[in-house]
């Protein structure tokens, strides 16, 4: 299998085997005009099996979604067939419009223009809770 070299462009690594689409999917990547390639469980020696995403230009990507759908995907930039900049994503501690409130009796349910905010209150189970109202998120 031949994928090919990044000139200028992302390469999401160490995601959870399986989540790639779903990241994928939120991050609209079949709506780029450029290149993407998605390389689904392969071989890890430290996970077993990962997903690989390449994105063969640079974009702006919004690390809290990532940090948030898997805590553990690496980020690479990659500038000039060379690695630029990597960075490990970790659970953000404030997640914006990225999870809905379905607490109906939230404000959020009633001002409809107000952003839906969550704060992590324990990071071991990832719980987030709506600064709001205190309702618990669903889990993904």
């Amino acid at each position: 299998m031949i994928i090919g070299q990044i000139k200028d462009g992302i390469v999401l690594d160490h995601i959870t085997a399986g989540k790639g689409m779903d990241i994928y999917n939120v991050l609209k990547l079949g709506e780029l005009n450029c290149t993407v390639a998605m390389i689904i469980n392969a071989d890890s020696n430290k996970m077993g099996k990962k997903d690989i995403i390449k994105i063969f230009e640079v974009i702006e990507l919004d690390l809290d979604i990532l940090g948030y759908i898997d805590p553990g995907i690496t980020v690479n930039i990659i500038k000039d067939s060379e690695l630029f900049k990597r960075k490990k994503l970790s659970l953000p501690d404030v997640v914006t419009d990225v999870i809905k409130c379905k607490n109906p009796r939230c404000i959020t349910s009633i001002e409809q223009e107000l952003v839906h905010k969550f704060r992590l209150t324990d990071a071991e189970s990832k719980t987030y809770r709506c600064i709001y109202c205190e309702s618990k998120a669903r889990k993904q």
